[in-house]
């Protein structure tokens, strides 16, 4: 018994400091910012006292439904279209030789030495008009010469993939590191193709990689504003962008608080489900194995 409450003031004693960080800088902040949603904005910039609804009723601005779709659609297809390229790099650098392991994982992780901001405005300088990319299109008739590769949704997605794509790489390395390979071996025995043995077996046996993957590249693509304002424009406006825009620019923290608080519950509501759906499962009884 003595071991046991050893072992377990232990794990309190770990815990603690974990747990007191994230409820100095991470719970604290998200109930405050509910709380400010309920508050009326003074015409200073302030929170004024008092509560109301007017807030949250002001969310039915008529270009906020375009805006929440834009959002949705680009941040989904940044995470698809992130998973379908990592999943693939992961298991080549899964299998390959050591070198090759460790130059394709540098140059995965290489981008992060440089500001988040310079390689954003590189990548308007590669879209702009007057660009080599622009140029080299039109010399192989694959756009108009009044065709912008700036200042479109298009852009915004191939730049959010640009930055996205790392955190979805490494996750799903560090699971198909740990895969044992010779299950696609041996259903490549039994018959199966290769591409069958990829899709059959080796992702199901990295979901754990996969499902980080796609939170790390889901969430920082749904609060995005940085990548939108340089290479996006006012047609590509998303959440983020909003938020940004009540707070610094019509200094009304309410509001802004306002629709915090809705891309916080949109994105906290199906995890904490999913999260619960897979503990339902893991507490499920086994079926007991046959005795052969």
């Amino acid at each position: 018994m003595n071991s046991t409450r050893k072992k377990t003031l232990r794990e309190v004693l770990l815990t603690i400091p974990s747990f007191v960080w994230l409820t100095v800088f991470f719970l604290l902040p998200t109930l405050i910012i509910f709380a400010i949603a309920f508050k009326p904005a003074s015409f200073d910039g302030r929170v004024a006292d008092g509560w109301t609804w007017r807030t949250l009723l002001s969310l039915r601005n008529p270009n906020y439904p375009q805006i929440i779709w834009r959002t949705v659609w680009l941040s989904l297809a940044t995470t698809v279209i992130s998973l379908a390229v990592s999943i693939p790099i992961a298991y080549y650098i899964a299998r390959c030789a050591a070198w090759k392991r460790n130059l394709i994982l540098f140059l995965t992780i290489i981008p992060f030495w440089t500001s988040f901001l310079i390689r954003i405005f590189a990548w308007k300088a590669v879209l702009h008009p007057d660009g080599f990319l622009k140029h080299a299109m039109v010399f192989l008739h694959l756009i108009d010469n009044d065709t912008l590769l700036l200042y479109r949704p298009e852009a915004v997605l191939i730049v959010m993939i640009y930055t996205e794509l790392p955190f979805a790489i490494l996750p799903i390395y560090a699971a198909a590191e740990k895969f044992d390979f010779a299950l696609i071996e041996a259903a490549l025995d039994l018959g199966a193709s290769k591409l069958k043995a990829f899709f059959d077996v080796f992702i199901p046996g990295i979901k754990a990689g996969v499902v980080s993957a796609c939170l790390m590249v889901l969430i920082p693509s749904f609060g995005s504003y940085v990548v939108p304002d340089v290479v996006g424009g006012l047609g590509s406006e998303m959440i983020g962008n909003v938020i940004v825009a009540r707070t610094f620019t019509d200094r009304n923290l309410p509001a802004a608080s306002a629709l915090a608080s809705v891309l916080i519950l949109a994105l906290l509501i199906p995890m904490l489900y999913f999260l619960k759906g897979k503990k339902q499962g893991q507490n499920e009884p086994k079926p007991a194995k046959e005795v052969v």
